[in-house]
This record gives C-alpha cells, sequence and structure tokens, in this order.
C-alpha cells in the first residue's frame, strides 16, 4: 500500500512545492511509483511538473481532464496524467477553488457526521487506485482550509518544511498545534510526523543555525532531518523552466548534479524515516 505523505506549514513561501515534487521526482528515480497529488487550486507543482514534462519530451503535456471534473465524476484516475517514468500526477486547475463549494453541496449540514464526510471524501476516491503507487504526496496551500485538512486526512506521514526564518518557525510551530488537533479530533485519522525539514534561507548564515536550533528545542532532536535544504539557485530556474536531468536535456550542469545529489540524499532519509513505523 502506498505512503502518503503531506509536505506542510502555515508559512507560505517555504518550499513546501519545491521539496515534495523535488522529492516524489527522486523516488521515482529510484525506481518507486510515485504519484504527486495537487491540492493547492494556486496548481504551483502542477506547473512545475507540466514544465519538467515539456523540457524532457519537447512537446506539451495534453491534460484532457480537470481533477475538479473528475472529482465530480467520482473517478479521479481519468484526470491523472504521466509526467516521466514511475512518476504520475494529480494535476490542479483553476476550477479546483470550487472544491469546497462542492463539498457543502454534496454533504449538508442535515448530512450525518457532514465535517467528517466533507474530509473523508478525496480519501475515499483515492482509496481505488492507492495500491498501484509506493508513495502518494500531496501538495498543499498554506492554510487552514478543506483543501489542506484533506489532505492530511488522507495521509500516512507529515513532513513539516521550515525555511529558516522565524515567521516560518512560527508557522511550522501553529501547524504542529493544527495536526495534534486534527489529530485528536477524528478517529479516522492515524499519521505520523515524520520530521522537520530545515530549508536554509541562506547558506551558514548565523540565524539559519539558530532557527534550526529553535526548532530542536521546539520539536526535539530526533525530529530534525538530517538532510538540510541548501539555498539553490538552480531551483528558481526549475520552477520557470522545469526539472533538468541528464540525458533528457540539452541544459544540464555541475548545479543540477549538486541538487539531484541532495534530494536523491533527502529521498533516502524521507525511505528510512517512513519504513521506521511499518
Amino acid at each position: 500500500m502506498a505512503k502518503k505523505i503531506v509536505f506542510g506549514n502555515f508559512k507560505g513561501g517555504v518550499g513546501k512545492t519545491t521539496n515534495s515534487v523535488m522529492v516524489a521526482y527522486e523516488l521515482a528515480k529510484k525506481g518507486f511509483k510515485v504519484l504527486v497529488c495537487d491540492l493547492d487550486p494556486q496548481a504551483n507543482s502542477t506547473q512545475l511538473l507540466i514544465r519538467t514534462y515539456g523540457l524532457q519530451n519537447n512537446q506539451e503535456l495534453v491534460i484532457q481532464k480537470t481533477m475538479m471534473v473528475a472529482i465530480q465524476e467520482k473517478n479521479i484516475k481519468p484526470a491523472i496524467v504521466n509526467i516521466m517514468p514511475n512518476l504520475d500526477l494529480l494535476p490542479s486547475h483553476k476550477d479546483f477553488v470550487d472544491y469546497p463549494d462542492f463539498l457543502e453541496l454534496t454533504f449538508l449540514p442535515n448530512t450525518p457526521n457532514y465535517k467528517e464526510e466533507r474530509m473523508a471524501f478525496f480519501t475515499k476516491l483515492l482509496q481505488p487506485i492507492e495500491n498501484q503507487y509506493d508513495y502518494i504526496i500531496f501538495d498543499v496551500p498554506p492554510t487552514l482550509s478543506i483543501f489542506t485538512g484533506t489532505a492530511l486526512y488522507s495521509s500516512d506521514f507529515i513532513v513539516i518544511v521550515l525555511q529558516t526564518q522565524q515567521r516560518s518557525l512560527d508557522g511550522a510551530e501553529a501547524f504542529w498545534e493544527y495536526l495534534q488537533t486534527l489529530y485528536n479530533e477524528y478517529d479516522a485519522i492515524d499519521f505520523d510526523i515524520a520530521g522537520v525539514l530545515p530549508v536554509l534561507l541562506k547558506n551558514d548564515s548565523g540565524i539559519d543555525n539558530q532557527i534550526i536550533k529553535d526548532a530542536s528545542d521546539s520539536f526535539g532532536d530526533d525530529m530534525i532531518f538530517t538532510t538540510i535544504i541548501k539555498h539553490m539557485e538552480r531551483l528558481k530556474r526549475y520552477d520557470r523552466k522545469g526539472i533538468s536531468e541528464e540525458g533528457y536535456t540539452s541544459v544540464y550542469d555541475f548545479h543540477d548534479r549538486k541538487v539531484h545529489e541532495l534530494y536523491n540524499q533527502l529521498a533516502d532519509e524521507i525511505i528510512n524515516r517512513t519504513n521506521s513505523e511499518d
């Protein structure tokens, strides 16, 4: 059965999308079957992976059906697209902003246990296909919303992404508290915290080290990933052009190798941390 992972924080711009997509990408390269579920109406992970497909295939990825239409039809499989060997995407689109309204109309307040039914709806749609994958990775918005709640309800593991700035630490602590509240509120929820992933705002900065120390004090030393994501300018190009890969693109150099080596290391740690509970 697939291991389902959410990368989250209540602070935006901390690298949730970049890290969730890059981990999915490296897991796929290792031979694992991976599905990225973009549960953010802003569709940032969708755009990154569409650009990656275009960069590596020299053609535009055709999406026949949006996820929102597939959800309304209660069958998400037709909306899934393949990006590369072992890596699939359930793409978001601007119409996904209608998802909360859809749930409210589907599960009215007079519906028994309607709040949990809304949260659990996507999980039920995912169940028929999840055994086709080793990992399902959710990308979610940095907000307290049904989008985030839906992913957390479905997930097995949570990775809290911590950019080394105070607002990100505050957001991570608020997210941690929300996870505890959610865990206590719904009996069907059964996730574990895989850890807190540090993402450096600047390399070798004193404030970076202090924020990581504060995070260790707040969450515990064992909760902090040993892999630290350094500030790398090449990741900005990936957002704009797609992920470069040796053998698939003409633009590939030692900066790309450094990015892939780092995320390959992170993927290994994700594997270890999510296997420790088996």
